[in-house]
């Protein structure tokens, strides 16, 4: 067997190991769901796990002779696809009040995904900039049917000022209203914005509305997985294949090998990525707006969401503020079998928000339950319960040394919170009856 015969089998064994890993975590989740045949779930898997080959993109150049400073990639996805385990289409189905509330922005409202603009720029260095210069911008959008993706890529870094018009001309055609990033707000955006100032152009893009989806990751999913970078969710949430995907910490020594090469070889593979983060921006949108959305069983998000899911929708509803929903989504993730750490955070959340709108039987029912596990906030809660509300002295006293005891060495705050507690209720229950005058 000869070099090349060698290197073809070892990157084949790869390829099928990884995706082996793929189909293992695939079926994981399906295995769990109930109500299915063997057949059934058997029937999903290949459903969920098939993959055709990454189609490449196709080049459309600016000018017609010699080597062009720029080109321009286009790929086009009908709105049957899936991308993982997500519909394409779905996208269009998210209401503007979604939109609001995982953006918390209400300029949303009015709006949906058939306007919007889904922005990842791969640049020439990840700490942002003025030297910074984004070398390949990709834009997608869903337009007549398609969802599209156009990626202009520099070929010259002088070059940059005629792609910088070219951009401004495309924005101000395609009339877009609102704009959806992965931390666009800290990196994408101001760096793009501080190319179009120092080519003298207005940034179309500036005053639009803008749902950088970041923020709703890590509030859906921070707790569920161990990490909320764009690429590992979309193998976990969605269980898209980024097999032969790179690093971003690689792209930039990429790019600046391609311009001492010329070697496109180079580049190919920063094009997939960046097509790959586009498509998995929108999947994860459409997942976090279904997990958020009355109708979401309507896309099957029954098959896949969980507990810990429910947990992430009611932190979204909590950070927007509608306690109400939050309480809901609360209750479903305890209905959902929720464990440990995440179990305990529930009920501890949704006993405050209880508290809060006096619903304290409830409240305390959840306090009492978590007392055999020593959590000591519903020591304190059930102690200040029973001492302002029910002016139980010897109940609140009793919980309040226990809860003393449990503290001790393990958490100052809440041991002196006790201390006084317990100081404060000696007193009280030392304070003689008041005695009634004789007539």
């Amino acid at each position: 067997m000869d070099l090349d015969e060698k290197l073809k089998l070892i990157k084949k064994t790869r390829d099928a190991r990884l995706k082996g890993d793929g189909v293992s975590r695939v079926w994981d989740a399906i295995d769990k769901t109930e109500g299915l045949t063997t057949k059934e779930k058997l029937e999903k898997l290949i459903s969920l796990t098939r993959t055709g080959p990454h189609p490449k993109p196709v080049k459309t150049f600016l000018r017609e002779r010699g080597t062009p400073p720029f080109e321009v990639f286009e790929r086009q996805y009908s709105l049957s696809c899936r991308y993982g385990r997500i519909p394409v289409a779905s996208g269009l189905r998210i209401s503007g009040e979604t939109l609001a509330l995982l953006s918390r922005d209400r300029a949303f409202a009015g709006l949906d995904l058939a306007s919007a603009l889904f922005l990842d720029l791969e640049t020439t260095g990840l700490s942002g900039g003025v030297g910074v210069v984004p070398f390949l911008t990709g834009l997608a959008f869903y337009r007549e049917g398609k969802f599209n993706i156009v990626q202009y890529l520099l070929h010259e870094l002088n070059a940059e000022d005629r792609m910088i018009e070219e951009l401004n001309g495309f924005f101000e055609r395609m009339k877009f209203e609102s704009v959806v990033s992965f931390n666009g707000k800290a990196f994408d955006l101001p760096l793009l914005e501080t190319r179009f100032i120092l080519h003298r152009k207005p940034f179309p893009l500036a005053e639009l509305p803008h749902l950088d989806f970041l923020f709703s990751a890590r509030s859906l999913w921070k707790h569920k997985h161990e990490s909320c970078r764009l690429f590992h969710l979309s193998r976990e949430v969605l269980f898209a294949d980024r097999a032969e995907d790179i690093s971003s910490a690689e792209i930039p020594m990429r790019y600046f090998q391609y311009l001492r090469t010329g070697d496109f070889s180079l580049i190919e593979p920063i094009l997939y990525h960046n097509q790959e983060d586009l498509l998995s921006l929108l999947g994860v949108v459409i997942a976090g707006a279904l997990l958020v959305s009355e109708d979401r069983d309507g896309d099957g998000v029954a098959d896949w969401a969980d507990g810990a899911d429910m947990f992430g929708a009611a932190r979204v509803f909590e950070h927007a503020g509608d306690l109400e929903q939050s309480v809901r989504y609360l209750e479903k993730a305890l209905e959902g079998r929720i464990s440990g750490e995440m179990a305990v955070l529930a009920k501890k959340k949704l006993s405050y928000i209880l508290k809060k709108n006096q619903s304290w039987e409830k409240a305390i029912a959840l306090w009492k339950d978590l007392t055999p596990a020593n959590q000591l906030f519903c020591f304190k809660e059930l102690a200040m319960y029973y001492e302002h509300k029910e002016k139980n002295y010897q109940e609140a006293r009793r919980l309040a040394e226990e809860g003393l005891a449990l503290s001790l060495g393990v958490s100052l705050e809440y041991e002196e919170d006790f201390s006084r507690r317990l100081g404060r209720l000696r007193k009280k229950m030392d304070r003689p009856l008041k005695k009634t005058k004789k007539p």
